[in-house]
């Protein structure tokens, strides 16, 4: 059985992008991911520490590594990549272990 994989992308956002500006722009790519063969979930978080994690489960590792690629090739991509602190950005692809939803 093919374990799904969460893509987790934590960062800050970039000097003088609000939270609402934010979010919006982010909901701007919504149905572009959810319109992406293997999709399973998102969700887009706020620490108090003002860090910003992009959660999403995809069905596999191959479909997450490539949607990753697509999805900094869409029209949307240069808007968001500039609402990003500059290095701040951190990605990582994990194998879901286990999963409990209501």
């Amino acid at each position: 059985m093919t374990k799904h994989v969460a893509e987790i992308v934590t960062f800050h956002l970039a000097e003088g992008v609000s939270e609402a500006d934010f979010t919006s722009l982010m909901r701007r790519t919504e149905s572009f991911v959810r319109a992406q063969p293997g999709f399973i979930a998102r969700r887009l978080s706020r620490g108090a520490d003002g860090s910003w994690t992009d959660h999403v489960v995809w069905q596999d590792m191959a479909t997450a590594q490539q949607m990753a690629q697509t999805f900094m090739q869409q029209d949307f991509a240069p808007a968001v990549m500039r609402a990003i602190a500059d290095g701040s950005a951190r990605m990582r692809h994990e194998e879901v272990q286990w999963s409990m939803l209501p």
